[in-house]
C-alpha cells in the first residue's frame, strides 16, 4: 500500500535522526563550558527581546486601562502651562469664574469638578497609622466624575461641600492600612488633626507607575480641605471636565482652550497658563514611550544576541578542529556529510534552545522587578515566549551554519591524519 510503504521510507530517517540527537546532546554535554558561553550569550539576548515585547504588551494594556480610567469623554485643566516649565511659572490659574463660566458657557461641557490636593497627610486610626498620603479636595459626584466605581458607601453629595462636612471617601490602599480587613464605611479616623468619617471606598485600581499609587488618596469636600488645611479658596488646582459627544474630543478641547485663553486675557503672542489634558494626549504620549522602549530594548537585544551568535561561531569552529578525529572516525564508519552537518546543527540548535529558555527566565524576571518599582507592568506572554524560542533557535541555525559545513566538508583520512 502506499501509505505503508512511505512510511517504510521514513522510518530510517526517523531512526538517523534520533541516533544524532543523541550524539548531539552527548556532544553538548561533554564539552560543558563551550556549551555554558553560548547559553549566556544567546539568553543575554533573549532576556532583552523578551523584556521587549513583555514590556510592549504592558504599555498597550496600560494605556486601554487608563483611557478606560481617564475617560474617552473628559479633559483635564490644570494651572501653569507644564509643557513650558518656565521659572517661577504661576500655578493658580484657574478661579471659580473659569468653573461657573465654563459650566455655563463652554458647548457641550455638561460636568465640570474643581479639585484641589494636600500631600503628605498622615492619617491614624487606633493603633494603626499612614504616615503620608494625598488628600484631594472635589465637589460633589467626585466617583461619577472620575469613573470611579465605590465598592460601598455613597459619593460626596451637595450638602457635605455646603457645609464643609468633615467626610471623607477612601482609597484601597489607607483603607487596607488603617482598617485591614474590615469594611471602613461609618468608621472615624484622624487625617491630620482633625477627625473625618469615612462615607465610601473607591474600587482598587493598582499602581499608576513610577512609584506613585493611584489608590494612595482620601478625598475630601473642597470646602473642607480648603478650610482645614487654611487654602485659598479663590484658585483650583484643576478642573474635571466631561462632554458630550466623544467623538467630538478635539473641537470640544479646542473650545476649551480658546475659552480659558479668553477669560484670562492672554494676548496672541503670549503662552497658555494653563494645560489641558484628553485621552488622546494620554495615547500620544503612551505611544512615543513605547516607541523609545522599544527602540532602546531593541539595539540592545540586536547587540546581545549577534554578541551570542559570533560566541557561537566562533566556539564551534574551534570544536570542528578539536573533533576532527570525532569527525573522521564517524565518516570512516559510514556517516555522510549530511550527518555531520545535521549533529552540528543539532547541536547549534540545542544551546541556543537552552539559552532562550534562560533569557526568557531572565527577562521575565527582570520585567518583574521592573513591576514591583512601578516602572512598567510586564505580565508572561506567549508571544513572548514563542517569539523567543523561535529566535533563539534561529540564532543557532544562522551562526551555527558555517561551522557545520566546514565539519561536514572534512575529508575523513585527512582528519584522522591531522589528528594522530
Amino acid at each position: 500500500m502506499p501509505g505503508l510503504s512511505a512510511l517504510g521510507e521514513l522510518g530510517p530517517w526517523v531512526r538517523r535522526l534520533e541516533r544524532l540527537r543523541r550524539m548531539a546532546l552527548a556532544a553538548v554535554w561533554a564539552y560543558k563550558l563551550r556549551s555554558l558561553f553560548v547559553v549566556l550569550g544567546v539568553g543575554f539576548g533573549v532576556a532583552s527581546l523578551t523584556l521587549i515585547v513583555t514590556a510592549v504588551d504592558g504599555a498597550e494594556r496600560k494605556a486601554v486601562e487608563i483611557v478606560e480610567w481617564f475617560g474617552p469623554d473628559a479633559a483635564l485643566v490644570f494651572g501653569g502651562n507644564f509643557k513650558k516649565q518656565a521659572v517661577g511659572m504661576r500655578l493658580n490659574t484657574l478661579t471659580q469664574d473659569d468653573l461657573r463660566g465654563i459650566q455655563q458657557s463652554l458647548p457641550g461641557a455638561y460636568l465640570v469638578v474643581p479639585m484641589r490636593i494636600k500631600q503628605d497627610v498622615p492619617l491614624k486610626y487606633q493603633d494603626a497609622s499612614v504616615p503620608a498620603t494625598l488628600v484631594v479636595g472635589s465637589t460633589e459626584g467626585y466617583a461619577s466624575a472620575w469613573n470611579w466605581p465605590l465598592v460601598e458607601g455613597r459619593d460626596l453629595s451637595e450638602e457635605d461641600v455646603r457645609l464643609g462636612a468633615r467626610v471623607a471617601l477612601i482609597g484601597d490602599k489607607p483603607a487596607r492600612e488603617l482598617f485591614g480587613e474590615a469594611s471602613p464605611v461609618g468608621r472615624t479616623f484622624m487625617l491630620d488633626k482633625f477627625q473625618v468619617q469615612v462615607i465610601g471606598r473607591l474600587k482598587y485600581r493598582g499602581a499608576a507607575g513610577g512609584g506613585n499609587d493611584i489608590d494612595d488618596r482620601v478625598i475630601l469636600p473642597i470646602t473642607t480641605l480648603t478650610a482645614r488645611f487654611n487654602l485659598d479658596r479663590r484658585y483650583y488646582m484643576a478642573l474635571r471636565i466631561k462632554f458630550l459627544e466623544p467623538g467630538r474630543m478635539a473641537s470640544h478641547a479646542e473650545n476649551l482652550r480658546s475659552y480659558l485663553r479668553m477669560s484670562h486675557r492672554l494676548e496672541p503672542s503670549q503662552d497658555d497658563d494653563f494645560s489641558i489634558i484628553t485621552a488622546d494626549e494620554i495615547l500620544g504620549f503612551l505611544s512615543a514611550f513605547k516607541g523609545g522602549l522599544v527602540a532602546f530594548l531593541g539595539v540592545t537585544a540586536a547587540a546581545a544576541m549577534t554578541v551570542g551568535g559570533f560566541v557561537l561561531a566562533n566556539l564551534f569552529a574551534i570544536s570542528v578542529s578539536e573533533r576532527s578525529r570525532e569527525i573522521g572516525l564517524k565518516k570512516a564508519v559510514g556517516a555522510t556529510s549530511r550527518d555531520i552537518l545535521l549533529q552540528f546543527l543539532m547541536e547549534a540548535a540545542l544551546l541556543t534552545l537552552v539559552g532562550g529558555l534562560v533569557g526568557l527566565g531572565l527577562g521575565l524576571g527582570l520585567g518583574q522587578l521592573l513591576t514591583r518599582l512601578g516602572v512598567l507592568q510586564i505580565l508572561f506572554s506567549w508571544k513572548a515566549f514563542s517569539l523567543s524560542l523561535v529566535s533563539a533557535v534561529a540564532i543557532g541555525v544562522v551562526f551555527g551554519l558555517k561551522p557545520a559545513r566546514q565539519a561536514a566538508s572534512l575529508d575523513p583520512i585527512a582528519a584522522l591524519h591531522g589528528s594522530g
